[in-house]
């Protein structure tokens, strides 16, 4: 058996659209999250963790390749549109690193095993992203046909590596095929280091969820959408204890952006929504557990990002992030493993929002320079520490604060561009493209659909 030091197994699950006061160990009292409670109780809980974009695709993109969305070309999906859609022309380039692709070059297993949401075509799927094999959405669980909504999409494509093996599944029992085939990804790999990217369909509209979450929920479909999350964590560390990998294996959990809410969500104590850089679009929920790696019960507060994930997992197993390219991300390896004095390597984050820069902060403070109708940067400073829900604007008490910070966003503006003033960044690189993109699957009225079409309305 491999020491518990030697190349971890890597699990990182992430969810879509759960909000920073959704799980218990974050304050919520809606929701019975004993799974992740108990994740947060053995390991570490961070306060200060961002996502790089409020929205999915801008968001995962980060994720997996350790830069800001418009450096990769993601800021937006295919034609300016907030996230890429199906049968998009646009998705991730073929020569961007993922966390995978560095993992599997250093001998990992690799799997997917739900929504990916960086591209539906075959030069774009997670198969040419470094991942050994994938099951499941290629983009969100709305895009498929729904009632009043016939025309929008085509049937929603579940897919096994490169082919959909069923259009429009049942989605209330996802959640637990999903599940199924993480066990079985663990099992088949018990004995070599492997990486399981486990990305929830939950929370994202619809919900559906299975009747035994719903019968169970306080908070109606949204908080059995939650539970069900809670299982499957619940089910994967199960698994490792019963396999002998728990003490080797580190497990880290987060979520693409924050909740909607108007569903049943909550951003609490945060400001904002999915969609805004408030901090209840971006800061969100992020654990991670490593039996004798990372010390039980302990929480950080200092500034970390989802782009520092592959920097960070990459020296984990015995290499480094890419060296030929900027990547924006750090290694968190001391601050995961809360050593005394450890502090964060960013001096300052920027909030992107359709290749816009629309806030940034360091250490304390938080800076909107969002722009308004009128082109003029809003004027909005607030501090962070003492005012996490930003609601008293400081910007005419602190101006030594505002200039710094406005500094690094004109250097950020020259670095990342900035969609709204036309300037595309110094250090930005080309999304995929391609000429003639055609969707995954076709509507066949004569095709015997599991379900037809689904029975909710709610797009998301």
């Amino acid at each position: 058996m491999r020491s518990p030091t030697d190349r971890p197994n890597i699990i990182l699950i992430n969810c879509d659209d759960l909000g920073y006061g959704d799980v218990g160990c974050y304050g919520s009292t809606l929701h019975a999250t004993p799974h992740l409670d108990r994740m947060a109780a053995e390991g570490l809980r961070c306060t200060d963790f961002y996502m790089a974009s409020p929205v999915c695709s801008p968001s995962r993109g980060a994720l997996m390749t350790g830069c800001y969305p418009p450096r990769i070309g993601l800021g937006t999906g295919g034609d300016g549109r907030a996230v890429l859609f199906p049968g998009d022309k646009a998705g991730l380039h073929p020569d961007e690193v993922t966390i995978a692709r560095l993992l599997q070059e250093q001998g990992y297993a690799t799997q997917l095993v739900g929504k990916w949401h960086l591209g539906d075509q075959p030069e774009f799927l997670p198969t040419r992203h470094g991942f050994d094999h994938y099951y499941g959405l290629p983009y969100s669980n709305d895009m498929g046909r729904q009632v009043g909504r016939e025309d929008r999409w085509p049937p929603l494509p579940l897919l096994r590596d490169d082919e959909v093996i069923q259009a429009q599944p049942d989605q209330t029992g996802l959640t637990e095929r999903y599940v199924e085939e993480g066990v079985r990804f663990l099992r088949a790999h018990q004995d070599q280091p492997f990486f399981l990217y486990f990305a929830h369909m939950h929370v994202h509209l619809p919900l559906y969820a299975a009747p035994r979450f719903i019968d169970q929920s306080r908070n109606g479909p949204y908080g059995a959408c939650v539970e069900a999350i809670d299982w499957s964590v619940g089910v994967l560390f199960d698994e490792l204890q019963r396999l002998g990998l728990d003490d080797n294996t580190m497990v880290l959990f987060t979520s693409d952006n924050g909740s909607r809410t108007h569903e049943g969500g909550s951003n609490d104590p945060l400001r904002g929504t999915k969609g805004t850089t408030w901090e209840g679009g971006m800061r969100l929920p992020l654990i991670a557990r490593w039996p004798g790696q990372i010390p039980a019960g302990s929480t950080c507060s200092e500034l970390t990002t989802s782009m520092d994930l592959l920097p960070t997992l990459a020296r984990l197993a015995g290499t480094t992030e890419p060296q030929d390219r900027l990547i924006d991300g750090r290694d968190i390896t001391p601050l995961l493993q809360a050593e005394e004095g450890a502090t964060s390597p960013h001096e300052v984050f920027f909030y992107y929002w359709q290749n816009t820069l629309q806030a940034i902060r360091n250490e304390r403070w938080k800076l909107h320079v969002r722009r308004g109708r009128d082109a003029e940067e809003v004027s909005e400073l607030y501090d962070l520490h003492n005012d996490v829900g930003e609601t008293t604007n400081l910007f005419e008490q602190q101006p030594e604060i505002v200039a710094e910070l406005q500094a690094h966003a004109t250097r950020a503006r020259t670095d990342l561009g900035c969609e709204a003033s036309g300037v595309v960044g110094s250090g930005c690189r080309p999304r995929g493209h391609v000429e003639d993109p055609q969707t995954l699957t076709t509507y066949d009225p004569e095709h015997p659909y599991i379900i037809a079409l689904y029975d909710l309305t709610e797009a998301g």
